[in-house]
């Protein structure tokens, strides 16, 4: 896609070095922001090859609403960095999408803890009230945030529904431009097309808006090294983008979805680009 190999170069032209707590440099451009409309095609980034079962295998791992990887760490060990030895994490996306705290108070004035499934909520809402403007769904509690080994990268995403499509916009902390955003941008617009097919509308535009949008460099002969994605990246560049594939999935309410419910139609790629994680 274009607009993703537009920003990779925005960041290599206008990023300023800062370093960062994995000890690895990167390259930082604030406010990053792209869009696609996903009646243009499946997102799927085509000029290196993706790791398309592991993207939808986390997406429905989220979905799911665990907070460990016991049953995600069957099928792709992408979180295993970040998990105790018994595969808990302290912050699981899915878990706060699915059993979100909320605190109210009683009529004696204390504090009552009750768990939101925001992901049925903005389902029903679009439903029965799709000019709402309150389509919003959180990963970020504040309390967790301090303590979390890994707090939320991608924290929160509204939708927005117009002439009987469905918008979605992600707000991203930070997010790994050679990584984890091309992940993003594929798992967040098969969530909207989930939804918007389970509400009977067509998937629409997906914008995304990255705080630190970065890429991992090195400097030369440092001991990081193993960790620079410029190169890669740069061969990307000189890639051209193939033509975006379809996304099938099977007409099952949302939560009755599996992993074989879902069809890749089409997908042409370049070869692989490996990057190493910054941990």
């Amino acid at each position: 896609m274009q607009v993703y190999l537009d920003l990779v170069r925005r960041i290599l032209n206008e990023g300023v070095t800062k370093p960062s707590r994995t000890g690895v440099d990167t390259l930082s451009l604030f406010a990053a922001h792209y869009q696609v409309d996903l009646a243009d095609g499946f997102p799927l980034l085509t000029t290196k090859k993706m790791n398309w079962p592991a993207v939808l295998r986390e997406l429905l791992w989220y979905l799911s609403g665990e907070n460990h990887i016991r049953n995600l760490r069957e099928h792709t060990k992408i979180w295993d960095a970040w998990a105790d030895a018994d595969g808990n994490l302290d912050t699981a996306y899915g878990y706060y999408w699915r059993h979100f705290p909320s605190a109210t108070r009683d009529e004696q004035g204390r504090w009552q803890v009750e768990e939101i499934d925001q992901i049925r909520y903005v389902i029903d809402a679009i439903k029965t009230d799709p000019s709402t403007r309150r389509l919003v769904v959180t990963a970020w509690e504040p309390g967790n945030a301090t303590t979390s080994r890994l707090p939320p990268c991608h924290y929160t995403y509204a939708f927005h529904v117009a002439a009987g499509r469905l918008n979605c916009h992600l707000t991203q902390r930070s997010g790994d431009v050679a990584l984890g955003i091309p992940f993003n941008l594929a798992a967040y617009a098969a969530l909207t097309q989930m939804i918007a097919q389970e509400c009977d509308l067509s998937p629409g535009l997906f914008a995304h808006t990255i705080v630190d949008a970065h890429i991992y460099t090195a400097r030369p002969g440092d001991a990081t090294v193993a960790h620079d994605h410029v190169a890669g990246l740069k061969e990307q560049l000189q890639r051209e983008p193939k033509p975006l594939p379809r996304l099938e999935i099977a007409h099952k309410p949302l939560d009755e979805l599996t992993f074989d419910d879902f069809q890749l139609i089409g997908y042409e790629c370049h070869e692989p680009i490996r990057f190493k994680v910054a941990v």
